[in-house]
């Protein structure tokens, strides 16, 4: 499942001029974003501006983007653009909080109930597919960490750590019931994080250096099956010795 293109455009036509002054004017008081139920038109509007910015910001960052890029990009002018969104600031969240509500989802997916080693094989598949289909996304959110995110601070101290911490207790149970080895829950749950995330933020790097004929769509089913194969040996309790407790 390949990534989604953005288009380029072009300027809003002369004779379109003054129902734009209105509808700036009305931005100001107005704006869609805000208040009144979006129409079609204007949550296509939207998608537009959301999606190149993710282009722009996962490209540049927050810092080293502008609103200018993100219209270039969106083909709209800087004007009709800022009538949806005032400010980057707020076309940044609302990626971001978007890009959580994904990237957590097959974290929050992680059942209890389930057998350990699946659970744990299917959460790493999942991150790896999503650094496949999401590349973008996951260089936005890494950009977002590199600079403090300061953009997102409360977020991860209060519902990311609420979600580790849940997933943590399981998989201290599954270790207190001797079905997988004792480890740190968390530091697994890094770990995880670090070496699926690593194919979309350092994609260029790994296609590099895989070169020619490894370096296409299979190279993640390559990662899953290594990193299924890592984290399995490792997670595997061991066998008592010398009747040890």
């Amino acid at each position: 499942m390949s990534g989604k293109k953005l288009k380029a455009v072009e300027h809003p036509p002369v004779s379109a001029r003054r129902q734009h002054k209105a509808d700036a004017k009305a931005a100001a008081t107005h704006p869609p974003s805000r208040q009144r139920p979006l129409t079609r038109i204007q949550k296509e509007k939207q998608d537009i501006i959301l999606e190149a910015a993710l282009d722009v910001f996962s490209m540049h960052g927050f810092r080293g983007s502008t609103i200018d890029q993100i219209a270039e990009v969106a083909g709209m002018s800087k004007p009709n653009l800022l009538y949806y969104f005032p400010r980057k600031e707020e076309i940044h969240r609302r990626l971001i909080a978007a890009l959580l509500d994904t990237w957590l989802a097959p974290l929050r997916d992680f059942d209890e109930n389930g057998d350990p080693f699946t659970e744990i094989r299917s959460y790493i598949r999942r991150k790896l597919e999503m650094a496949r289909d999401f590349p973008r996304e996951s260089r936005l959110f890494a950009n977002e960490m590199l600079q403090g995110a300061p953009r997102i601070t409360e977020m991860i101290e209060i519902d990311l750590k609420a979600l580790v911490d849940e997933k943590a207790k399981i998989l201290l149970t599954w270790m207190d019931q001797g079905r997988l080895a004792r480890t740190d829950p968390y530091h697994l749950i890094f770990s995880i994080w670090a070496t699926t995330q690593h194919y979309a933020d350092f994609d260029v790097q790994v296609r590099a250096v895989l070169g020619k004929g490894r370096n296409g769509e299979g190279r993640f089913e390559d990662a899953a099956r290594y990193l299924e194969q890592l984290f399995m040996h490792g997670l595997s309790p061991k066998p008592r010795v010398n009747g040890s407790a």
